[in-house]
Parts: structure tokens; C-alpha cells; sequence
């Protein structure tokens, strides 16, 4: 009997047919609450023949030690950079992931944090249930610039709603789907600090890489302009944090609303909780019953269809390892 180690809490804590496909492949299942730090990954290492993992910390100590019985990965979800791609790669351990399974609903999440942060809606909400009968001036999105970065599948939902909202859309990145731009009335600019200039709004939907780690950083900040949103549902390390609190401190943004950080959960006297001008989420940008059900399901089949000696749906280092 394969043993497999469960980490993702929304995978545990949501109801759904996941629960039953992975009871029926008959494998000896040990569940943890992660994302689990390195230090505890590397407690656990080297007693599992897979992972269904979150965020959890995949380092290239933990893949080493979790050989040779450790003979595949597969994420649940679609961000890698918790996983150390290179050294699985090296070390022969597949990694399969779930692609398309939550651009739905991170689209939809980012529009709740766009929303919440230009009608003040947290801090309304938040009066009102206090007994205080505060009115705050908001904004509309209605003839604003937004500015996508990456217009991947999140992107390119983003981009679809925006429309709705009349909002003029403007696009940075490498990944461009023409036809698609043509169709829902993208502008295309070259350049992420044309971006950054024209927008009044900047959303980040791009994968974080070494080369977009603090992708807005000290030396971009001031071409944004005074009174812009950022909206973050990527991944926090996009943007630096320190240039990040100044820029909020000297009241050069509206907002920044995110549903990622740097360090996840943050600690208490993390600089950016507690800001007037910042909404944090926790991460839920894609748990949702419907999303987090599609991606369980599509993470238990990568890892049946693998140990059944058959292709996954979707493989971040194809051609690597094989069935055992």
C-alpha cells in the first residue's frame, strides 16, 4: 500500500467527491495541517511514496532526504515556487500540478478586494457593527485604467470582468494571447513601467519566479501614480516590502488589498497588518467549495494516474520519474 502525505487544509476541510476518489485508490493516507515550515517537512521526510502537497516547504534538503522511497509530488493547485523545481528535477521526483482548475475564482476574489478597498468596505462594514453610523467617500471603478500583469488564465478572467465594470484595460507580459486581447479590448504595453505609470489600478497575476521576486520594488514605486490600487492575488513576494510600507506610509497609494504575503500565516508585528489603507486576506483566493473541489479531484487523479502507470493531466517537469 502506497503511503501518502496530505498536507492542504482546504482539501481536508472541504466536503466533496475528493474525499471519496481518494479513499477509493487505496492508499495509507497521513494528514497534517500545513503549509508545514522546512524543519517539520524534514521531520516527515523519507516515510511517504508521494505528497499531495500546499504550500508547504519542498526544499531541495527535504526532497533529498524523503528518497529513496519518495516518488512523486503532486501540488495542489498551480504555484511551484514553494517547490525546489530544480532540484526535484535533478533527484528524478515528478511534480504534477493542477492547471486551470481556479482562475474562476481568484478573478472573482480579486474584484472583491478591488471593491472592498475603493468603497472602503472592511472599515464601513467594520463602523456599522460597532454601533457607529461613519460615511466615508469611496470610488467608482467605472472609467479607470486597470493594469493586469500576466494574463495567464487568472489574467485573462480578470480582464473578462473588467469590462463588465467599464473599466479601460491595459496588459503587461510575456505570455499574450492576441485574438483574446483583440476580442475583450486589451491594450498591450511593452514596458511594466508604462504600466505602472498609466494605471489607477495594478493587479498582479503574474507566477513568481527570481526574475519577478519584488517585481514593484523601491526604484518603480515612484512611477506609480499618487492614488492608485494595488491588488495582489499572486504571490506576496511580488512586491517589495519595505518599499511597499513607505509608499503606504507617504499616503502615495489608496490601497493595497492582497490575499497573499511574503510569510504565510504573517507574524503578530507583520508591517503591512493593521495599516489603515491595506486589506489582507488569508489566502482564499481560490477556496472556494467549487474551485477547491475541482483541484483536490484533479490532484488525487495526477497521483492515482501516476502510481497506475499512466500520463497525469498536467506535469511541471515532464519526462521525469515514472510509476514505481
Amino acid at each position: 500500500m502506497k503511503r501518502i502525505l496530505l498536507t492542504t487544509t482546504s482539501f481536508q476541510d472541504t466536503p466533496g467527491a475528493h474525499h471519496e476518489m481518494l479513499a477509493a485508490a487505496g492508499f495509507e493516507v497521513v494528514r497534517e495541517r500545513g503549509p508545514l515550515s522546512e524543519a517539520r517537512m524534514l521531520e516527515l521526510a523519507g516515510g511517504f511514496d508521494g505528497l499531495i502537497c500546499g504550500d508547504d516547504a519542498l526544499t531541495r534538503g527535504v526532497i533529498m532526504k524523503s528518497l529513496p522511497r519518495l516518488k512523486v509530488i503532486s501540488k495542489y493547485g498551480i504555484g511551484l515556487d514553494k517547490i525546489d523545481l530544480r532540484a526535484a528535477t535533478e533527484l528524478g521526483v515528478p511534480v504534477l500540478f493542477t492547471p486551470g482548475v481556479n482562475h474562476t475564482t481568484v478573478a472573482e476574489h480579486t474584484f472583491a478586494l478591488m471593491l472592498a478597498a475603493a468603497r472602503n468596505l472592511v472599515v464601513e462594514a467594520n463602523h456599522t457593527a460597532a454601533g457607529r453610523w461613519t460615511r466615508i467617500t469611496g470610488h467608482e471603478l467605472f472609467g479607470k485604467t486597470l493594469a493586469i500583469i500576466g494574463l495567464g488564465r487568472v489574467g485573462r478572467e480578470v480582464a473578462i470582468r473588467a469590462g463588465a465594470f467599464g473599466l479601460k484595460v491595459i496588459g503587461f507580459g510575456h505570455h499574450w494571447d492576441e485574438e483574446f486581447a483583440r476580442q475583450h479590448g486589451v491594450e498591450r504595453v511593452a514596458e511594466l513601467e508604462e504600466a505602472l505609470r498609466r494605471a489607477d489600478i495594478i493587479t498582479l497575476h503574474t507566477k513568481l519566479t527570481p526574475a519577478t521576486r519584488h517585481l514593484i520594488n523601491a526604484r518603480n514605486f515612484p512611477l506609480i501614480r499618487k492614488g492608485a490600487l494595488i491588488v495582489n492575488t499572486g504571490r506576496g513576494e511580488l512586491v517589495e516590502l519595505e518599499a511597499l510600507v513607505a509608499a503606504l506610509g507617504e499616503g502615495r497609494l489608496l490601497a493595497y488589498a492582497a490575499d497573499v504575503l511574503d510569510q504565510e500565516p504573517p507574524p503578530p508585528d507583520h508591517p503591512l497588518l493593521g495599516l489603515p489603507n491595506v486589506i489582507i486576506t488569508p489566502h482564499i483566493g481560490s477556496r472556494t467549495y467549487e474551485s477547491v473541489q475541482r483541484q483536490a479531484s484533479c490532484a488525487v487523479e495526477n497521483l492515482t494516474r501516476f502510481f497506475a502507470g499512466k500520463p497525469p493531466v498536467a506535469q511541471a517537469n515532464p519526462g521525469v520519474g515514472g510509476a514505481a
